[in-house]
């Protein structure tokens, strides 16, 4: 399994996911047309170029959320995981850009067992994205329920 057990995280734990991921026109424009977001901002290159601080089209902040999550998911939850509980926290404090390129680092800030699930548990963890250069882009706060080790019958 991929993905680490409840028992596996540890308060503190850091990981340095190797997964990176350059993010291309194609995926701002598909992403912004599949979540139904015409805004100029993603979409336009005339109008970033001439109405806009950037000068050119912004990364839609929902695909790079997700990108961030994606990236961690094969070294912290990849078959491992019931679900996402929630995400808290979310902020991007620079923007992104066609041609950049993506890393993620994850913290676990702190794990519980469920109370209702006796084979689960809770585990809270904070994503940071990075560009090329090493600017912060993105980050939040991740809980998800996640399995716990099964019980070996042998």
């Amino acid at each position: 399994m991929a993905g680490l057990y409840f028992e596996e995280f540890e308060d503190g734990l850091v990981i340095d996911h190797p997964i990176r991921r350059t993010i291309t026109e194609s995926d701002n424009t598909l992403f912004s047309a599949m979540t139904m977001n015409p805004a100029a901002l993603h979409l336009d290159h005339h109008y970033a170029e001439t109405q806009t601080e950037f000068g050119k089209p912004l990364v839609n902040s929902l695909f790079t959320l997700g990108l961030m999550i994606g990236l961690s998911v094969h070294d912290t939850t990849m078959g491992t995981t019931i679900a996402n509980l929630g995400m808290t926290d979310v902020v991007f404090p620079k923007p992104l850009f066609h041609g950049d390129t993506i890393r993620v680092v994850t913290t676990v800030i702190s794990k519980r067992e469920s109370k209702s699930r006796p084979t689960q548990g809770i585990v809270t963890m904070d994503h940071v994205a990075f560009n090329q250069h090493g600017d912060e882009v993105a980050r939040c706060r991740r809980q998800a329920l996640m399995l716990k080790k099964p019980e070996d019958k042998s």
